[in-house]
C-alpha cells in the first residue's frame, strides 16, 4: 500500500509575549492540526529514560522523580554548551514525535499541520516549511504580558529575548506577519487572511460543500 504523501508544512513562530499560542488555538479552531514542539518536548521528559539522562548531565533537577523546569532553565540559560548537552538529548525525540503526529495527519488525508516552533529560524528549520507565520506586537506590549503571566522581572523578560532572533529579522523572514497589539477579533481576521492568502481551506468547508444541493 502507498504511504499518503505527507502534508504541506505551515511554520508558526514568534518572539515571547508575542501571543503565538493565540494564534495556534485560532489555528486549531479554523480546523488545522497544530503540532506544538514545546509540548511534545514535555511529553519527552516524562520518559524515565530521558530523565536518567537529564539527571546524569545536570545533577540536582530532578525533585521526587520529577523534573524541575526552573531548576532545569537555570542551567542551561545563558550557557550555550549546556544548552546544547540538553538539546542532544531532547531534540532528537522530540523530532521523532513530530514527524510520527505529521504521518497520523497525512493518513487522515489533511493536507496542511502547523508546525509550532518557539524557535523555529534560530534552529535552522523554517526551509522545512512550505510558509512560515509570524506572530509579533510591540516589545513594551510583549515585556509587559510575560512579566503579567510568569512573574518575571522586565530585566529577567529582556534578556530572554535577547536570546531569540530580533523581531525584524523574523518578521523578514516570514511569509505572513500577524499584528498583534489589537482585540482578539482583529487577530482572528488577519489568521483567516492569512490562511485565504496560503490557499489553506477549512476541512469543514469541503463537508459543506459536498453536503450544499446543487442549482436547481
Amino acid at each position: 500500500m502507498t504511504a499518503p504523501p505527507p502534508p504541506r508544512r505551515l511554520g508558526l513562530t514568534g518572539s515571547i509575549g508575542a501571543g503565538k499560542s493565540t494564534v495556534a488555538a485560532l489555528l486549531r479552531a479554523w480546523g488545522l492540526t497544530v503540532l506544538d514542539a514545546d509540548e511534545q518536548a514535555r511529553e519527552v521528559t516524562r520518559d524515565p529514560a530521558v530523565l536518567t539522562e537529564i539527571a546524569a548531565a545536570f545533577p540536582g533537577v530532578l525533585r521526587g522523580g520529577e523534573l524541575d523546569r526552573a531548576a532545569l532553565a537555570a542551567e542551561v540559560f545563558g550557557d550555550p554548551q549546556r544548552l546544547a548537552v540538553l538539546n542532544a538529548i531532547t531534540h532528537p525525540r522530540v523530532r521523532a514525535r513530530m514527524e510520527a503526529l505529521e504521518r497520523e495527519a497525512a493518513e487522515r488525508g489533511e493536507p496542511w499541520v502547523v508546525q509550532d516552533i518557539p524557535l523555529l529560524f534560530e534552529g535552522g528549520l523554517a526551509g522545512h516549511m512550505n510558509a512560515v507565520l509570524v506572530v509579533d506586537a510591540p516589545l513594551t506590549l510583549r515585556v509587559a504580558r510575560v512579566m503579567a503571566r510568569s512573574g518575571l522581572t522586565e530585566a529577567e523578560v529582556m534578556a530572554r529575548d535577547a536570546r531569540q532572533m530580533p523581531a525584524e529579522e523574523k518578521r523578514r523572514r516570514a511569509t505572513v506577519v500577524l499584528e498583534n497589539h489589537g482585540d482578539l477579533e482583529a487577530l482572528e481576521a488577519q489568521v483567516d487572511g492569512a490562511l485565504k492568502r496560503l490557499g489553506i481551506q477549512p476541512p469543514v468547508a469541503c463537508d459543506q460543500q459536498e453536503e450544499s444541493p446543487g442549482p436547481g
